[in-house]
């Protein structure tokens, strides 16, 4: 006999959120162009689109990352020549992240690679779907992202 299937709303949310997770890791990872990790193209996805000039702490936070996880990451970017690190003077030593012309054209091949992806996904659903799971997500992330969202 199968085991009963746990029936609640909130696991089964959380089981697809995993689910949504892992598969767009995977399709995104399996699309990247050869030598590029998951890792750094979510670096530089993130410089690309709305935070170049951002440091290693920004970064983390934006992505959620560790910092050891995340060092070695923008090594790994910082050998390949597709990123430089830089101290800001006026940012009294402060390092700063930048997207260099190798960096924007290895992620312009990775999206070139996803384009045909996230095409298909955009005729799979409509705009107005995507709109109304927008509000759920973000207010689900507020309430995960709440150092302390239990009362005790």
């Amino acid at each position: 006999m199968p085991p009963e299937r746990d029936e609640r709303l909130d696991v089964q949310v959380f089981d697809e959120i995993r689910s949504i997770e892992h598969l767009a890791r995977a399709t995104i990872s399996r699309l990247l162009p050869v030598g590029l990790t998951y890792p750094q193209w979510e670096v530089l996805n993130l410089l690309a689109r709305r935070a170049d000039g951002a440091s290693p702490g920004e970064i983390a936070q934006a992505l959620q990352a560790q910092g050891g996880g995340l060092t070695s990451t923008l090594q790994r970017l910082w050998a390949r020549k597709l990123v430089e690190v830089e101290h800001g003077p006026a940012e009294r030593g402060r390092r700063r992240v930048w997207l260099t012309p190798a960096g924007r054209e290895a992620y312009a091949q990775a999206m070139a690679g996803l384009q045909p992806k996230i095409e298909r996904l955009r005729e799979g659903f409509t705009e107005k779907e995507f709109r109304d799971a927008l509000p759920f997500l973000r207010a689900l992330r507020a309430w995960l992202a709440d150092k302390d969202p239990l009362p005790a």
